[in-house]
C-alpha cells in the first residue's frame, strides 16, 4: 500500500507529547552502570557507520576467540563493544557464514571471559542489508530470541518510524522510505514504507504478518517504560516488534522497557540503527570535534576517498568541489575504464597516486572520487562484484600512497570499511566522536596501523545535508 509524504514539523509536532521530562538516558546509564546482571552490548556492524552516535568506545576489526576474550575482560558489565563486520559488501551466503563464525567466536570467548553479552545488529537506517539472514544465522549459534525487536530510528540521518511507517527526512519533508533512492538499491532495494509490510516482503512471506507487533508511540510516550516492558514481557515467542520513535527520548523510554523485560528473563534480539546502541549504553551527545581538538598537522594535505554512489553522497561532493574551489584537487577515476581491463585500472591507480603524492605535499587537500555514473550488474550479485572491483582500487590507492595526510575522510559505507581495515590496517579504533552529527570519527593508535593517530572520519553515503562534507573539510582546513 503506498504511503503518502508528511510535512516534518507539523506531523512532529501534532504527536502525542511525552508523559515524563526526567533525564531518561541517565536512568539507563545509571542503571546499566551499577547493575552488574546487565549484559554486555556487543554491536555487529554491518559497515563502520553504526557507530555514528557513541564516543568512547572501541571498534574492532577482527573478531578471533584470543581478540574477543581480551575485549571482554576489559569491558565493564552494561558497557560494550562495536565489531565491524561490514556484511553488507558481501553476497548472503558469506554473510550467513561470518555472522556464525563471528557469533561462536563470541560465546566461547565470553564463556572463557566470565561475562554475560547480547547482540545488536545495527543496521542502515534506510533498511538495506542482509535481513532477515542475519538475525536467522545469529540465532542458530546463540540460541532464538523471545522477539526480534526492529528500530531503524536515527535522528541526526532524519529517519523516523511513526504509526510503523519509516520515514526519511529529506529538508522539510518525511518521505517513506519505500519512495526513496535508498529502496531503490541495486542489492538491497525494496518496496514497503510500513515496517510490518516491509518484514514481510524482506521474508518472502516467511514472516507472517500476524507475527509482526508494534510499540506504538502512544505506547512509549503514554504508559513509559513500565508499558514498554509489560507488552515485551507478554509477547508471543518469535515475534518481530517494530519499536517505533520520532524523538530520542522515545528511545530512552524504550531502553528502559527493555532493560524491565530482560530482567524478568526475556531475551531479545535487535536489528537497529545507530541510535538505538548509544541509547542503550547511556552515552551522551558530544558536540562535534575541531580541528583545534585534534591538533592537525598543517603540513600535509588532507585526504577525501569517495565511493559512495547514492544521490546525497553526490550532491554533497558537487558542493565540496564547487565551493572549496581552488583549495582542492580532485581526481576523479573513470569506474568505467577499471572494469574495462587489469590494465586500464593501473593507469587510472597511477595517475591518481601522482597527483596525491604532489598534492597533499604542497599541502593542497586531495579529493579521490569515483565517476558519478552508476554502472550496475545483471542482477544483484554482480551489482556487487562492481561495487567491489571498485572497492580494491580505492584499498590499493590508500595502500600504496606513500604521503601522510592531515585526515582520511572515507565517503560511504562499504568504501569507510575497506579503507579502515584494508588500506589503514586498523585493527582496533575508538571511536572519538563525531566530525558532524552522524559522522563517526576514528583513531586507531596502534603500531600496526599505517598511519598511529590519524584522524579518520566514516562518513556515511546518506547523511547530511548537500553541504555538511563542505563544513567538515572547510573546518579541518590549517
Amino acid at each position: 500500500m503506498k504511503v503518502s509524504s508528511l510535512p516534518l514539523q507539523a506531523t512532529l509536532e501534532a504527536l502525542q507529547p511525552l508523559s515524563t521530562s526526567s533525564d531518561l538516558r541517565a536512568q539507563t546509564r545509571k542503571e546499566t552502570q551499577s547493575n552488574t546482571d546487565i549484559p554486555i552490548l556487543v554491536a555487529l556492524d554491518d559497515d563502520p557507520t553504526g557507530t555514528q552516535t557513541c564516543h568512547d568506545i572501541p571498534v574492532l576489526t577482527t573478531w578471533s576467540v584470543e581478540v574477543l576474550e581480551e575485549e571482554f575482560k576489559d569491558t565493564p558489565s552494561g558497557s560494550g563493544f562495536f565489531i565491524l563486520t561490514n556484511s553488507q559488501a558481501l553476497h548472503p551466503p558469506e554473510a550467513k557464514i561470518l555472522m556464525m563464525e563471528i557469533c561462536q567466536n563470541l560465546k566461547v570467548a565470553a564463556s572463557v571471559a566470565g561475562k554475560a553479552f547480547e547482540i545488536v545488529l545495527r543496521g542502515d537506517s534506510t533498511l538495506r542489508g542482509h535481513f532477515p539472514l542475519e538475525p536467522e544465522a545469529a540465532e542458530e549459534v546463540l540460541g532464538q530470541a523471545d522477539a526480534w525487536i526492529l528500530a531503524p530510528f536515527f535522528l541526526q540521518g532524519g529517519r523516523y518510524t511513526i504509526n510503523d511507517v519509516h520515514y526519511v527526512a529529506e529538508k522539510d519533508t518525511l518521505v517513506p522510505a519505500g519512495e526513496t533512492p535508498f529502496a531503490k538499491d541495486a542489492t538491497f532495494g525494496y518496496k514497503s514504507s510500513n515496517l510490518r509490510d516491509w518484514v514481510v516482503e524482506k521474508s518472502k512471506g516467511k514472516i507472517k504478518s500476524e507475527m509482526v507487533k508494534s510499540l506504538s508511540l502512544q505506547d512509549i510516550r503514554l504508559g513509559g517504560p513500565d508499558k514498554v516492558g509489560e507488552i515485551l514481557e507478554t509477547t508471543a515467542k518469535g515475534s518481530v516488534v517494530i519499536l517505533n520513535a520520532a524523538s530520542e527520548e522515545d528511545m530512552d523510554v524504550a531502553i528502559l522497557g527493555i532493560l524491565k523485560a530482560s530482567s524478568k528473563g526475556k531475551k531479545f534480539l535487535f536489528r537497529t540503527g545507530a541510535a538505538f546502541v548509544s541509547a542503550r549504553l547511556g552515552i551522551f551527545p558530544i558536540p562535534p570535534i575541531s580541528a583545534k581538538q585534534l591538533q592537525l598537522d598543517g603540513s600535509t594535505g588532507g585526504l577525501i576517498i569517495a565511493g559512495s554512489y547514492v544521490p546525497k553522497t553526490t550532491a554533497q561532493l558537487a558542493a565540496l568541489r564547487q565551493k572549496s574551489g581552488s583549495r582542492l584537487t580532485t581526481v576523479e577515476l573513470d569506474v568505467a575504464k577499471l572494469l574495462e581491463s587489469p590494465e586500464r585500472a593501473e593507469l587510472e591507480l597511477e595517475h591518481a597516486l601522482s597527483v596525491a603524492e604532489s598534492e597533499l605535499k604542497k599541502p593542497q587537500d586531495v579529493l579521490i572520487m569515483t565517476s558519478r555514473k552508476l554502472i550496475t550488474g545483471a542482477d544483484e550479485a554482480k551489482s556487487l562484484d562492481i561495487g567491489s572491483t571498485v572497492a580494491s582500487t580505492l584499498v590499493s590507492f590508500l595502500t600504496l600512497l606513500n604521503a601522510k595526510p592531515r585526515y582520511v575522510i572515507a565517503k560511504g559505507g562499504i568504501t569507510s570499511s575497506d579503507m579502515a581495515t584494508k588500506g589503514l590496517n586498523m585493527k582496533r579504533a575508538i571511536i572519538v566522536g563525531q566530525a558532524a552529527a552522524g559522522v563517526p570519527l576514528w583513531r586507531c593508535d596502534e603500531p600496526t596501523c599505517k598511519h598511529p593517530g590519524l584522524p579518520y572520519v566514516v562518513f556515511p553515503g546518506n547523511v547530511g545535508d548537500d553541504e555538511t562534507l563542505f563544513e567538515v573539510v572547510d573546518r579541518w582546513r590549517m
